[in-house]
């Protein structure tokens, strides 16, 4: 796994209780999810990452998510182009931050549409899921891209999935061959030659997880998940993710890492 020493992220902003869910868990307490995402941030640089704190958006109500709008590689950045109309202007947002770090960067260009919650680094290969935000042109189009960086990919199609929002709600790569996976991805043929941790039924929201400079962040709440990875000797660190969760946020999706 690289080793990370910045992240980027935004605040949820006061406008976040708006913002596109397809779960029906509640409205997120504003107060609450700000100190998550603080404790999320704390947990970051306690990994050694330098976070970068960018201002709260209310104008983009989902803006915190902001993992979605670009696919940061150690060779190059990408910036997506979300599959949601009302997601456009993060990525604008976003560009001039990533030039400060990456002055040459690539996009995905209309009628593609991407959302870097679809596509999972694993090593130099990289899965891309073609999702209801993550449309096949799209995926192409960063499939070259990849590939003009060196990099090679797959695609898998999680439409027909109807409990995850995009491939990296259902899978997390750890490193060393290790992929997390949910019941429903876990005999896909692409991930034949890992090492799979499977999710125990009822925990199918730790699959996203994140893996940070030999630590593991992962969703407070599921307790067979965290000794299964304790168990293979992993360093976990439980955080708080309902208010995003509710969402249908992770923990990936709140940060750029590079």
């Amino acid at each position: 796994m690289p080793q990370f020493t910045r992240a980027i992220v935004r605040p949820p902003c006061s406008t976040f209780a708006n913002g596109l869910t397809r779960v029906d868990l509640g409205k997120p307490d504003s107060t609450r999810a700000l100190h998550q995402h603080e404790q999320y941030c704390c947990a970051l640089q306690a990994c050694g990452l330098s976070v970068l704190k960018l201002d709260a958006d209310a104008a983009y109500p989902d803006s915190t998510f902001v993992e979605d709008t670009a696919l940061v590689t150690e060779r190059g950045a990408i910036l997506t182009r979300p599959g949601a109309e009302s997601r456009a202007g993060e990525v604008a947002a976003i560009e001039p931050v990533l030039r400060q770090f990456f002055p040459e960067l690539k996009r995905i260009d209309a009628p593609g549409t991407v959302d870097a919650g679809d596509v999972c680094e694993a090593g130099n290969h990289f899965f891309i899921g073609i999702s209801h935000r993550t449309n096949e042109t799209g995926a192409r189009q960063l499939t070259r891209l990849l590939s003009e960086l060196d990099y090679s990919s797959s695609l898998i199609d999680i439409r027909e999935i109807g409990n995850i929002l995009h491939l990296k709600s259902g899978i997390s790569f750890l490193g060393d061959a290790r992929l997390v996976v949910i019941d429903e991805l876990a005999r896909r043929p692409e991930f034949s030659e890992l090492e799979l941790i499977r999710i125990s039924p009822g925990e199918d929201y730790a699959a996203n997880c994140l893996s940070v400079n030999g630590r593991v962040l992962i969703a407070s709440g599921f307790p067979l998940f965290q000794e299964r990875l304790d168990n293979l000797g992993f360093e976990t660190v439980a955080l708080e993710m309902s208010e995003f969760q509710k969402m249908d946020g992770g923990l990936s999706c709140l940060s750029l890492r590079f």
